[in-house]
């Protein structure tokens, strides 16, 4: 996480949480002269649209009076959806037993997409079993990871 993703998630976490949520994640990232600000909310009993509006308008309120972000920005607020984005070791342990969909920042072992059954969490590595076979992913170059979802 990128010091400005920080600096951003120390704002608006409390403010989520006042509001009786967990702040699943977020992403934050620059297109031409336009930021994008997109903050995935969670809770047990599930996430309304509504929910997503009130977050929304208070998270707005304080960027305003603190201002992080220099000029314009689009501020997006949902539920994780069933596809999820895996963000934190403990999100990983959250979902033992799902598919995943991975990607790498650097390919490991001449490849950097994974797709398989999330095994575990040993230490800071993911356990991903592809075909029968188990990989140990380091956490740490993980770019990005999604749950796959199953009907």
């Amino acid at each position: 996480m990128n010091s400005k993703q920080t600096q951003l998630e120390q704002l608006i976490a409390p403010v989520v949480e006042s509001l009786g949520f967990e702040l699943w994640g977020m992403e934050y990232s620059m297109h031409r002269n336009t930021a994008l600000l997109r903050i995935y909310i969670d809770r047990a009993d599930g996430v309304l649209v509504e929910d997503c509006a009130r977050v929304s308008r208070q998270v707005s309120s304080v960027m305003d009076v603190e201002d992080p972000i220099s000029g314009e920005y689009t501020l997006e607020v949902s539920s994780p959806g069933m596809d999820r984005p895996l963000y934190t070791l403990d999100h990983y342990g959250q979902f033992v037993g799902a598919n995943v969909k991975l990607r790498l920042r650097i390919a490991f072992e001449g490849r950097r997409k994974f797709s398989g059954l999330l095994k575990g969490v040993e230490g800071d590595e993911i356990v991903l079993e592809i075909d029968q076979e188990e990989y140990l992913l380091p956490f740490e170059l993980i770019e990005k990871a999604n749950v796959v979802p199953t009907f």
